[in-house]
């Protein structure tokens, strides 16, 4: 009788341990999943040139440091997609697959413009298999544009002319800006 009682006891002490580590697990992934998906809502960009004006020729530069020119005539037909994202935006790592997919299905040219450090651009850029993306880095063009949220998407034509511009975090946000830009392009 007394041996059943201590048998249980410890099984009852054994059930609450591992009943403890669990919320702690639990708490954990809540956590990590509400950085993953932070609700931010509709935003609104700030000013800065705006859609129909056209951007100034700024030479960027690449993560590899080769000068990549913006603002200038790029072929008839084209439209450049820029996004701005940055390697601690849990936002853009959700978004930017999403704009890659939809600037490859309209035939569009991405242009990924980090704000960070480049080291953690690079390893973002590694970690996301972005070698065929032309990603550039610098504030100048941040700055003109005001982006002061990010993700921000902004569609350029082949004069440099601002198609559209705004804060994006679904894919139903970066594909209403397409028709938009088609609209202003013809």
């Amino acid at each position: 009788m007394m041996t059943a009682l201590i048998v249980s006891q410890i099984l009852l002490f054994a059930a609450i341990v591992v009943l403890v580590l669990v919320v702690l697990a639990l708490a954990r992934q809540i956590g990590v999943l509400h950085e993953r998906i932070a609700p931010i809502g509709l935003q609104q960009p700030q000013s800065g040139l705006d859609v129909g004006q056209v951007i100034p020729r700024i030479t960027m530069r690449t993560l590899s440091g080769a000068p990549f020119p913006m603002g200038e005539a790029l072929p008839p037909g084209t439209v450049r997609m820029l996004l701005f994202v940055a390697p601690d935006c849990p936002v853009c790592k959700r978004v930017l697959p999403v704009a890659l997919d939809v600037a490859r299905d309209r035939g569009l040219d991405p242009v990924l413009v980090g704000d960070g450090a480049p080291p953690e651009l690079v390893a973002m850029r590694d970690r996301m298999g972005l070698g065929g993306v032309a990603f550039v880095t610098g504030v100048e063009l941040g700055l003109v544009l005001q982006v002061s949220r990010l993700p921000t998407l902004v569609l350029l034509d082949s004069n440099g002319t601002i198609l559209a511009k705004d804060v994006v975090n679904t894919r139903r946000q970066v594909e209403a800006l397409i028709p938009a830009a088609a609209g202003r392009a013809a």
